[in-house]
């Protein structure tokens, strides 16, 4: 029997919201991930399929981040196997990465293949090699980023695991890649039939990265998702994620998704609005949405989104989203608080037109200008007077009167309808 923790996209130095705090939420998930399923539950080793780090080019104190987990582990006794995803393969010019770093110093084993059509075993002594037979009776097979390649190597990587030696009854194989119908939004997924070859070959445990949400196929396929969300899409509810505590036996595999440990919190609120609202409601509307979630214990220290949804009756402009995000982050005590301002404006009404009597030009203008004031809740009740009056202010333009003028008759024309609104 063995065990082992199956953990995938990582990302050390993710600097989404621009907030040091949460970037060190990365590093934090991930050291009290492998000390919960790791080193407390003793298994025989860990996957990291791919993603440790967020950029290919990476800070001293990310690598640091990584060190200090990776040397926790090595004191514990447990053997590290990694492959590279698409964010830390090689720089484009470079043959090495930083994961090939930690390899070289022993901070974890970078399965690699050189070629997929030989794969050869781990070589200790120049820390190089595509397969590892573990003491625990367990065969790890390595790959590497392939992107749209990837079903021509599968292919080939398939026919390799076939012709090595015999080893272990467990083969354990380690891929980044996405698999098709689990993630809307992303393309470029492969279908089942794309990694049945492995099935074919004889892996029985196929360690999946590169999608951040978890699930698992057939009772062979297995992907965690990532270790801490990347954004506010991502949130545990609606996308679970976590990382892998696998037992393998002669009953066969045992995954369970373990998502206990420590996670930035997401709290994701809606406001929905109407076209009757001023800008004043809507914006107290959205005050009252969060001092609510506030007082009942749900914003603090966490990353909030507001989302206001809806069709409005004034123009975008009139709400100050900076100035009420500000006032909603401080209400709120978040972390990090996100306003989505997805609002729409009202669709303006079609005048009826009669075949045996058009209407006038007067008359298009006059219920063009009173749809475009009525679905405005300043000038609303004043719609048809207002109307007529931007036709007379129209004339005048057309007439050439001097801008003093017309800046006379628009202030006329607008002062009725302001004192109407204020009474």
């Amino acid at each position: 029997m063995a065990r082992f923790l199956h953990l995938a996209d990582v990302h050390l130095g993710y600097s989404k919201y621009d907030n040091p705090e949460r970037t060190k939420d990365f590093f934090y998930a991930f050291q009290d991930a492998l000390d919960r399923y790791a080193i407390q539950e003793q298994v025989d080793f860990v996957l990291i399929a791919g993603d440790l780090f967020e950029q290919r080019q990476i800070l001293p104190a990310v690598l640091n981040q990584a060190q200090i987990c990776l040397n926790q582990l090595a004191e514990a006794n447990i053997p590290v196997l990694a492959i590279e995803g698409n964010h830390d393969y090689e720089p484009y010019g470079s043959r090495t990465s930083w994961l090939r770093y930690l390899s070289s110093w022993e901070k974890l084993i970078l399965l690699k293949p050189d070629n997929e059509e030989t794969l050869e075993p781990w070589d200790f002594d120049n820390k190089r090699g595509s397969y590892i037979d573990l003491d625990c009776g367990v065969r790890v097979v390595g790959s590497r980023w392939y992107g749209a390649t990837a079903p021509l190597a599968i292919a080939k990587l398939a026919a390799s695991i076939e012709q090595l030696p015999p080893g272990p009854d467990t083969t354990v194989m380690m891929f980044h890649h996405g698999l098709e119908n689990y993630v809307a939004r992303y393309k470029g997924s492969l279908r089942y039939q794309d990694f049945a070859p492995l099935k074919e070959a004889g892996v029985d445990y196929l360690a999946l990265g590169h999608i951040h949400q978890n699930y698992a196929v057939e009772g062979w396929i297995f992907n965690p998702g990532s270790t801490e969300a990347n954004s506010v899409i991502e949130n545990q509810e609606q996308n679970p994620r976590g990382v892998y505590l696998v037992e393998l036996s002669a009953d066969g595999i045992e995954a369970d998704l373990k998502r206990d440990y420590r996670q930035r919190s997401i709290v994701r609120l809606t406001c929905k609005v109407k076209p009757h609202q001023t800008p004043e409601e809507v914006e107290q509307l959205a005050i009252n949405e969060v001092t609510h979630a506030a007082k009942q214990g749900q914003t603090a220290d966490t990353i909030t989104e507001l989302r206001i949804q809806g069709s409005i009756g004034f123009n975008r402009s009139d709400v100050d989203v900076r100035a009420l995000r500000n006032q909603l982050q401080e209400i709120s005590e978040a972390l990090v608080f996100l306003l989505k301002y997805d609002v729409t404006g009202r669709e303006y009404h079609t005048l009826a037109i009669d075949d045996q009597q058009p209407p006038s030009r007067k008359e298009i203008e006059r219920s063009i200008f009173a749809d475009m004031l009525s679905e405005n809740t300043r000038y609303r009740d004043q719609a048809e007077e207002l109307s007529e009056g931007l036709i007379d202010l129209k004339d005048r333009v057309l007439q050439q009167q001097s801008d003093e003028d017309l800046y006379t008759f628009a202030s006329q024309l607008i002062e009725p309808a302001a004192a109407d609104r204020n009474n």
